[in-house]
């Protein structure tokens, strides 16, 4: 091999540290677009590892706005995801819900506010189900992402007319009362190691000081394992669940290739 055949190797390798370089930086913006997409933070993992291989292979000299690019990408990708995702839920016996993911910190956005956290909480995540994959994509780029209406037409090819039908269908569809109060950060953060804690450790009576009356619990398996198909309604009835969960957790060999993960 001569100097003048390494040469193009070595500039091909420091292109390529360039270009994942690149990605790496707008990494946490196109999961947390995923995420809200798909309320899946495995599927979203796998949306943005789907994008790095268009990214890696793409002309990046034809890309004059790389999170633009890598925006429209997710963000297509997504949604065929959400078609597929869509019609795995309707035959999932029980409820759907999100996977949750921290949301300090920088994880789903590095320029993410207390508004923007606000448009990835469960609650929402669940409410985005009620939309169509259109709908929950010009909704998540417009609340979540302050793209604007000619943006959003851009990367979904509609029209900005359009466009801004959908964004209002999506919000009348989504429309919720305000929340009662709004608890401190530390608040929620204490009470809910608190009572996984409780609920690891068996402490039924933990539980039930921790627990309202009223409280509905929600559980979803995931497919892989059991859950409540409907939800338990009041505080008598979810310890008797949480206890008989812990029962078969008790005597359950623990696996060491076990991948499974606790959805609270």
């Amino acid at each position: 091999m001569t100097s003048e055949t390494a040469q193009p190797l070595a500039q091909d390798g420091g292109d390529a540290d360039a270009s994942a370089a690149e990605f790496t930086a707008h990494r946490p913006r196109m999961f947390g677009l995923a995420y809200r997409m798909l309320g899946s933070a495995e599927e979203a993992e796998d949306t943005v590892q789907d994008a790095y291989l268009r990214w890696s292979g793409a002309d990046r000299a034809a890309i004059d706005r790389p999170a633009a690019w890598l925006a429209t990408v997710v963000t297509r990708l997504g949604l065929n995801r959400l078609a597929s995702a869509r019609a795995q839920r309707e035959e999932y016996a029980g409820p759907w819900l999100p996977e949750p993911v921290l949301t300090r910190d920088g994880v789903l956005d590095p320029l993410e506010s207390a508004e923007r956290r606000d448009a990835v909480s469960t609650a929402l995540l669940v409410l985005l189900e009620r939309l169509t994959p259109t709908e929950r994509a010009v909704y998540v780029l417009r609340e979540a992402f302050a793209y604007s209406h000619r943006e959003i037409a851009g990367i979904l090819e509609l029209s900005e007319a359009n466009c801004r039908q959908v964004y209002g269908r999506a919000v009348r569809r989504l429309e919720r009362p305000e929340a009662r109060f709004a608890p401190p950060e530390e608040q929620r953060r204490r009470l809910v190691e608190s009572f996984v804690a409780a609920a690891r450790g068996g402490d039924l009576a933990g539980l039930e000081r921790l627990l309202a009356e009223d409280v509905v619990w929600w559980s979803d398996g995931g497919g892989r394992v059991s859950a409540a198909r409907r939800p338990v309604v009041g505080r008598a009835a979810v310890l008797r669940f949480l206890a008989g969960v812990a029962r078969r957790r008790a005597r359950r060999p623990r696996s060491p290739r076990s991948t499974g993960r606790p959805r609270w």
